[in-house]
């Protein structure tokens, strides 16, 4: 559905400049990510460690874990939202932690709870039209300026229609079509909202958190479904998750099984540096507290 056929949704507002190249659904070229030795060490003591991995861009990557493991920290870290302490990574040709504010210009946070948690009581309609004025205000360009209003409004909506239909939703198959509840979505439509919104600044790189959480097997096959198509159309994914799928590069930050390399990789050339398998610290709940801080700052 176009956004601009539904009563609600039309005036999603005016976007501050034309489309980028790409469509909003992955079309822009990926961010190729590489971590070598990266680790973060809080007040509360190790968080994750030894992290080395090489991904080319439009990869799937899982961070696989279990909770307490790092795996949220570490997807914030790569996507420049929390400042390690040993090691580093490069991620689109910045490299951290160096270059933080370089990384989350072409990196976006889909669903992380309590960093880019969406309004229970907006409608979905209400908040897709505050994350594009949002973008208005904190996206503009002084080519905006001199761009006619009818002209910004129609490329506003096409950036919409595109991630929407990148993430897969469809206004119109919700209950009360776009002025239902955010509340009242469903887990997976929860989700293909926060993508969608992710979308529309054509992030070179797409990360999600908890991806499979509170999903029957069926919706979390779908869920994954989602990610890769966002991968194959060229936008780097990078997942969390407690278990991984099979064509995923997975780099794990739980303890590896025997016999196995602490991170390994699969699917579509990925290369792996391999370390020793080894108990990382846990992550407490302080922990967690101050990296979510530390990201919402961000």
């Amino acid at each position: 559905m176009r956004a601009a056929e539904s009563g609600e949704a039309e005036d999603m507002g005016d976007a501050p400049e034309e489309p980028r190249p790409g469509d909003g659904s992955g079309g822009r070229a990926g961010a190729e990510v590489r971590a070598e030795d990266l680790g973060l060490t809080g007040p509360r003591g190790e968080v994750f460690a030894d992290i080395c991995f090489a991904a080319p861009a439009g990869s799937l990557i899982a961070l696989e874990g279990p909770s307490g493991s790092g795996r949220t920290c570490l997807l914030l870290a790569l996507t420049g939202r929390m400042r390690t302490t040993s090691g580093h990574a490069v991620v689109g040709g910045h490299r951290l932690p160096g270059e933080l504010a370089a990384v989350r210009r072409v990196s976006a946070l889909g669903a992380v709870p309590g960093v880019t948690d969406l309004e229970p009581g907006l409608s979905v309609a209400e908040q897709l039209r505050e994350q594009m004025l949002l973008r208005r205000r904190f996206d503009g360009s002084l080519r905006a300026l001199f761009t006619p209003p009818a002209r910004r409004a129609a490329a506003s909506r096409a950036r919409l229609d595109a991630s929407l239909s990148a993430a897969g939703l469809d206004l119109d198959s919700l209950p009360k079509g776009p002025r239902t509840l955010v509340r009242d979505l469903e887990r997976l439509e929860s989700l293909r909202l926060s993508v969608a919104i992710a979308l529309l600044g054509e992030p070179r790189l797409l990360a999600v958190d908890d991806v499979g959480l509170k999903l029957a097997d069926d919706e979390a096959g779908q869920a994954w479904s989602l990610l890769r198509s966002v991968a194959e159309a060229g936008t780097t994914v990078l997942a969390a998750c407690s278990q991984a799928p099979g064509d995923a590069l997975t780099v794990c930050t739980g303890r590896a099984p025997a016999g196995a390399s602490r991170n390994s990789s699969a699917g579509r050339g990925a290369g792996n540096e391999e370390g020793p398998a080894r108990e990382p610290g846990t992550t407490t709940e302080g922990d967690a507290a101050d990296a979510l801080a530390e990201a919402c700052r961000a």
